[in-house]
């Protein structure tokens, strides 16, 4: 157990102690990047040595301090929390090797504030993922709003300031305008803001009442990016390809929706969300925001404006498990948090190195490219069979049980928004390599190779990471349904 104390605080704590180093050493690049691999791969170790305590049913915690009697800052893992800790940890260890190449490749400016705040974001992040109760989950939500926000205005530009007003007046607005208050509202009916089984809202008050809380949560998690507050997450793309492949496809989103899923499993509980008429609103929300995103997706000429539309899309796959309430449907958005998350960050990385290598940025562009980086193309193929949910790739397991999940809640207009979803996956991602290796190279484009080694290696560590994920999800699975089946 002693173990286990030290494990919490210290897995948050190295990437603070990294950022300090970073800006310590400054524009040494090698020793600076050194600092980030290291510290990375250590964080990464200490979750796998975390992890095993997990699997044999322990659940630590450590109390941090306790700033209002009954709201200690406090640190809990259990399966759930693991599970999104694995995708953050692991994830930032393969994006640290591809920003490498990206931001030389690229010649980007200020990377040492970069890779320091990107740092903090993967701590907060953590955090996030190993809050203990409502209160700490919200402290450490906001810490990874404002540590990103220099993320996305990284180039300095006025699009990008304009972005990152966007991006703050959004996420800050619902957080403080919405999900502040249901919080406030479920401490004053509840008396706790503990993660507890069962929901710590049950029998705390009437439908009417607690659907208002429900859509309060919902609506206030605006990191889950769900219509109409998501226009943050396609201005964010302004952000250099590495903060938008983790922090947009892995922790920031992620975060909104591992929020989503907390509340359902325990604040609302899930036998008393299913009761709530609130839900029924929110579920016709979610299948909007579903088929809308995917259709503006398709007219996206600009492929990571593209990519940031699938996103939201595929978010609304996680939420929609989160309000089944079904074990199969809370098991699906479980493991949709990471089959999305290697297959979208797959795409991400591709985007950058066409960005990097050919200097493409629109779709209507990359004609051809195909055969100049075939590395590329292919690994951005396998990301969008693994987003579509086809076999032998990763992304078909969370689908699957996304699917039963609709059956057991007797959804059927639900199961069809999610085939129809499918479809529109393959309109808008599939012509993306087809147009590629199909078309005709521009004679401009006959000298383009690939894009640098790390770029390389990262794209082929997730894409063969959206196989494995077909043929041993075990692991995933089993932390998901712990979570979902105590």
């Amino acid at each position: 157990m002693m173990e286990q104390h030290v494990l919490l605080p210290l897995i948050v704590a190295l990437p603070l102690l990294a950022a300090v180093l970073i800006r310590v050493i400054g524009d040494r690049p090698n020793p600076r990047e050194a600092v980030t691999l290291v510290t990375a791969t250590i964080v990464l170790a200490l979750l796998g040595l975390l992890a095993g305590d997990i699997y044999r049913g322990e659940q630590p915690s450590f109390t941090f301090a306790e700033p209002v009697p009954g709201l200690p800052i406090r640190f809990q893992v259990e399966p759930l929390g693991m599970l999104f800790a694995l995708v953050a940890g692991s994830l930032w260890l393969v994006t640290s090797i591809y920003a490498i190449g990206y931001m030389r490749g690229h010649h980007e400016q200020n990377q040492t504030r970069f890779f320091m705040c990107f740092a903090i974001a993967i701590a907060a992040t953590l955090a996030v993922s190993f809050s203990g109760n409502l209160f700490t989950l919200f402290v450490f939500y906001e810490v990874l709003t404002l540590s990103t926000y220099p993320l996305v205005t990284h180039a300095g530009t006025p699009e990008a300031k304009r972005a990152g007003r966007v991006y703050l007046g959004i996420l800050l607005g619902t957080s403080i305008g919405f999900f502040l208050f249901a919080i406030l509202w479920s401490w004053f009916l509840a008396g706790t803001l503990d993660f507890l089984p069962g929901g710590i809202l049950a029998g705390t008050g009437d439908s009417f009442l607690l659907s208002i809380i429900l859509l309060l949560f919902f609506f206030g998690v605006g990191k889950a990016a769900l219509m109409p507050f998501h226009r943050w997450l396609p201005a964010a793309m302004v952000a250099p390809t590495p903060v938008s492949a983790l922090l947009h496809a892995v922790a920031v989103v992620k975060a909104g929706v591992f929020s989503l899923l907390k509340v359902s499993l325990y604040i609302v509980g899930p036998e008393t969300l299913m009761a709530l008429p609130g839900r029924q609103i929110l579920l016709i929300v979610v299948a909007i925001s579903i088929l809308l995103a995917s259709l503006i997706a398709m007219r996206q000429d600009n492929l990571k404006k593209r990519l940031a539309y699938s996103t939201i899309s595929q978010l609304g796959y996680i939420t929609l498990g989160a309000l089944l309430a079904t074990s199969a449907g809370l098991i699906g958005g479980s493991l949709h948090i990471v089959m999305h998350a290697f297959a979208k960050i797959t795409l991400f990385f591709a985007a950058g190195a066409i960005l990097v290598a050919a200097h493409k940025s629109e779709i209507s562009q990359l004609d051809g490219l195909g055969r100049r980086m075939p590395l590329t193309f292919i690994a951005f193929t396998v990301g969008a069979v693994s987003i579509i949910g086809l076999p032998p790739f990763g992304g078909m397991w969370s689908k699957w049980y996304l699917a039963l999940g609709t059956l057991e809640a007797g959804e059927l207009l639900l199961l069809a928004t999610l085939m129809v979803s499918s479809l529109l996956n393959i309109a808008y991602l599939m012509p993306i390599p087809l147009r590629a290796f199909l078309g005709k190279t521009a004679e401009e484009d006959r000298h383009v190779g690939e894009a640098p080694l790390p770029c390389l290696i990262a794209m082929g560590v997730t894409s063969l990471a959206c196989l494995l994920l077909f043929f041993f999800p075990q692991p995933w699975y089993q932390l998901a349904s712990m979570a979902v089946l105590p």
